[in-house]
This record gives C-alpha cells, structure tokens and sequence, in this order.
C-alpha cells in the first residue's frame, strides 16, 4: 500500500473508529488495514491511535497528523479532478427520507446513473440526523434547518406545508374554520428524532408564526405512520403538500385552515465541513441541485 492509500486508511479509521468497518468500507482485508497504520506510525515516528476493545481515536499527535492528512487528500483529489480524463468512481453512500427521494431524486437517477457509470450508490433511508463521519456517510438531504455547525448546509429547495385531517376525524371532533378553533381538537404528534420533543402545529398568520400544541393520543417519529394514522382519523397532522397530493385528492384527507398555512420546509443537502469532497460527492451535489431546481414541485423556482 502506498503512502497516500495509507493516509486514506488512516482518515477513514479517525472518523470510523473502528478498523473492522473501514476495513469493511474499503473492501480491504482487516490484516491489511492493520499494517498500513503500523506502517504509517512506523513512518512518522510517533503513535496516532489510541486502540482498546471498544473504540479506537487519534492521540494528540493522530489528531494532527489527520488534519494534514485531509489537507494532502483534498489537494491530491483536486488536482486529480483537474484533468479531463478524470472520471468520478466508487461508492457513494447517501442519507434521505424514502418519500422525498422517491418523489424528487428517483425519477431522474437513472440518467445520472447511466452518465457517470463508474459511481455505485447506497440509500439509506430515516428521518434521524446521522453522524455523517462516523458512519461514513458521504451526504444526508434533510428537511430542516442545520443544526450541526460541523456541517456545511446547502439549501434546495423549499417544500410547501399543509395542514389536514381526515373525513372520519372531521366528522366526529367538527372541522375548524380558525386557529381559535382548533380548541378542543388533537392532533398526531410527530416526535423530532433530533430533539426528541413532540412538534406543534404551527400556522402562518398576519406575518407571524403562531404554535399550537394540541393534545395527542399518539405520538409517531416517521412520516409514513404520521400519514397512516391521520388516515385512520387519529388527530391533525401537517405535512410537505407533494406527499399529501394523493390523499388530497382522493378525499382520504381534507385541507384545513388553508389561509393560515404551515411556513415552508427548507430542504438542504449537508456534508461534513473538515472533510475533503471527493469528485464522486461534487458531481453528486450538482446533480441533486439541478434536479430539484428543474422539478414541477420546487417552490423555490415560481
């Protein structure tokens, strides 16, 4: 293994921490891993890890050296890149709610499939905030404001906000013509994965933002299940208008306070800010702009 490749071991085990998943992330034999580190430390003189039987992070001297080694990389990749004959490859691991990437990403992906075919490509689909770093991920799209300031957030789009409920729930609790209304009513609560608390109703009125925390029989983390069970009339519910469309449609939910709508959802693509972007990320991130820059939906184009 060559010193460069053994700087990329070492950067992916700092922010892995752990020799198997790298080993792992690379396709290489956890042997090899092993040596390449010995080697390195051999090289420089000094220890970079600190290893026991649960977690493995850099010494004082590690933590350096992985700040170098970043800067090495990044140099390494840019002037890599520079070149026309440079073709992005390998694995890139993405984070994304299943609804918003089946409804904004997915209908194109093939085209960015076939035109870089040398890139492989991982979902993984949540609502929670991953650790980007830790659990080598090379990108998450979110709906939300950044809350990490490790992040670099990169804002998409905006996704207009509804606020609805369905037939059989308006039939027993009455439909509210106001916000004052809304007394008396429940609502399915959606817990944040990133604050664990219970989010309220929140309606546009006059300029201001107004919360209204409703009483809840049943509180979910998904968006999916939020959806199921305002269908099963269990309480209000708000959500993007692009995955409400169906139900709207269909009368399995009806649209409620229409003139004091929910503020839109910012929707952003975040990457870790200390580490380098590889080519296969920055086309990745230019594609994912123009895709929800050129779909019917984005509010932020009309």
């Amino acid at each position: 293994m060559d010193r460069l490749d053994a700087m990329n071991v070492f950067v992916r085990i700092v922010e892995m921490r752990s020799f198997t998943k790298v080993a792992s992330d690379l396709g290489l034999p956890r042997s090899t891993v092993t040596d390449a580190i010995k080697a390195l430390e051999a090289r420089v003189g000094t220890s970079l890890l600190h290893r026991t039987t649960r977690v493995v992070r850099p010494t004082l001297d590690g933590e350096a050296y992985y700040q170098r080694c970043l800067s090495i990389l990044s140099e390494v990749e840019d002037a890599e890149d520079a070149f026309d004959g440079s073709i992005p490859k390998g694995t890139l691991r993405i984070e994304i709610h299943g609804t918003l990437a089946r409804h904004f990403l997915l209908p194109s992906l093939p085209d960015f499939m076939r035109g870089i075919p040398g890139i492989k490509m991982h979902i993984g689909e949540g609502d929670r905030l991953v650790d980007l770093v830790r659990e080598g991920v090379d990108c998450a799209i979110r709906v939300g404001d950044p809350v990490d300031s490790d992040m670099i957030g990169r804002k998409l789009t905006e996704l207009e906000e509804v606020t609805c409920a369905s037939p059989a729930y308006l039939e027993q609790f009455g439909t509210p013509r106001s916000i004052d209304e809304l007394e008396g009513h429940q609502m399915v609560g959606f817990r944040s994965t990133a604050t664990g608390s219970v989010l309220p109703l929140e309606f546009a009125e006059n300029g201001v933002t107004r919360s209204v925390q409703l009483p809840t029989s049943i509180t979910v983390s998904g968006a999916d299940t939020l959806a199921h069970c305002a269908r099963l009339g269990l309480g209000i519910i708000q959500k993007p208008r692009y995955s409400a469309a169906e139900d709207l449609a269909s009368g399995r939910l009806i649209e409620l306070l229409s003139d004091t709508p929910p503020a839109a959802s910012p929707v952003s693509i975040f990457y870790p800010r200390n580490r380098y972007i590889s080519p296969r990320l920055r086309v990745f991130i230019d594609w994912v702009v123009q895709a929800i820059t050129e779909h019917p939906d984005n509010r932020s184009a009309h």
